[in-house]
C-alpha cells in the first residue's frame, strides 16, 4: 500500500519546545491547511534561543539515518521547506536530501535563514553563510529577508533600498536557481513591506501596518503559508498576499493578549481560518 496518496511536505527545520517557531510553528500551519507536515529535526531546544537559558541537542549524526528509513517507505513530497541549518554539515546533508527526494513536482521552498538588520546571527559563521549559497539553486521559491538576500548576492546592505534595488537584487538572485521570491519584513516607516518577484513578471508589493514590536517564528509561520499554499496550488502573489494578512491578524491579536515577545505569535488562534 502507498504512503503517497496525501499531499505532504517535508520540512527540515529545528524544534522547539517552546516559543513557537521552526518545526512547532509549521506543523499546525501545515496541518490547517489539509497537507501532512513530515518534519525532519536538525536539532531540539527546549525553547528558543532568543531566552536567557535553554536546553539544546544537535542532530545532525542522526539525518541521513533518519532520511534512509523515509526512503525506504518510498515517500514522495510534493513540498520541501529548510529553515535554520547550523553547521556546513546539515547543509551538505540537505542537499544530499534534495538530490533523493526532490521529484519534479516537488516544490522547494528556501528560507535562508542567516542574519538581519545588516549583520549575520551571532550564531552564524561567515563559511556558513557561504555554504548556504549552495542550497540556493535547488530552490523553487526563496523567502530571504534583506539582509539574507544581500549576503546571499555579495550586495552591500541599506535598509532604504528601493523597488529598482529591490528588482536587481532579485534578479541576481533568480539567476542562482529560484524563479519565485519574496524579500520578506521590509521595515517601511509604520508598515511591513514585502517585496514580491516571479521571473517574466513585473514585481509587486503587499503592505500591512506593522503591529507590535519583532517576534520568534514570524518567518516560519510565513514560509509554511507559502510552501502550503504552493503545494495546495494558489498563485505565488497572492500566497504572499494569504501570509502577510493572516500574520497582521495574528500580531493584532497577540498585542490584545499582552504575550511576551519572546512567546512568539499566537497563531492557534486563528488556524480555522488560514
Amino acid at each position: 500500500m502507498s504512503h503517497n496518496h496525501q499531499k505532504k511536505i517535508a520540512v527540515i527545520n529545528d524544534f522547539c519546545g517552546f516559543g513557537r517557531c521552526s518545526i512547532a510553528a509549521s506543523l499546525p500551519i501545515l496541518s490547517a491547511m489539509k497537507i501532512q507536515c513530515c518534519p525532519l529535526p536538525t536539532s531540539v531546544f527546549s525553547n528558543h534561543t532568543g531566552f536567557d537559558s535553554f536546553y539544546y541537542t544537535d542532530y545532525t549524526e542522526h539525518m541521513i539515518a533518519y532520511m534512509d528509513e523515509w526512503a525506504k517507505l518510498d515517500l514522495r513530497f510534493r513540498g520541501i521547506l529548510t529553515g535554520f541549518l547550523g553547521s556546513p554539515g546539515q547543509i551538505a546533508i540537505v542537499r544530499r536530501f534534495f538530490e533523493r527526494f526532490k521529484r519534479e513536482e516537488t516544490v522547494t521552498v528556501i528560507d535562508p535563514v542567516m542574519g538581519d538588520y545588516g549583520k549575520l546571527y551571532p550564531t552564524y559563521s561567515p563559511r556558513l553563510a557561504e555554504q548556504m549559497k549552495t542550497l540556493v539553486p535547488y530552490a523553487d521559491i526563496l523567502t530571504p529577508n534583506l539582509t539574507e538576500a544581500c549576503i546571499l548576492t555579495g550586495t552591500e546592505y541599506r535598509a532604504d533600498m528601493d523597488g529598482a534595488e529591490l528588482s536587481k537584487l532579485c534578479r541576481k538572485l533568480s539567476k542562482l536557481g529560484p524563479k519565485k521570491i519574496v524579500i520578506s519584513g521590509l521595515e517601511r516607516g509604520e508598515d511591513l513591506e514585502n517585496f514580491i518577484f516571479e521571473a517574466g513578471k513585473e514585481p509587486v508589493s503587499v503592505r500591512e501596518h506593522k503591529v507590535g514590536p519583532c517576534r520568534s517564528g514570524t518567518g516560519d509561520v510565513f514560509s509554511s503559508i507559502i510552501a502550503g499554499d504552493a503545494v495546495n496550488g494558489l498563485a505565488f502573489a497572492d500566497s504572499v498576499h494569504h501570509a502577510s494578512a493572516f500574520i497582521a491578524k495574528v500580531l493584532r491579536r497577540t498585542v490584545e493578549l499582552d504575550l511576551p515577545k519572546t512567546d512568539g505569535i499566537c497563531f492557534e488562534e486563528f488556524l480555522t481560518e488560514i
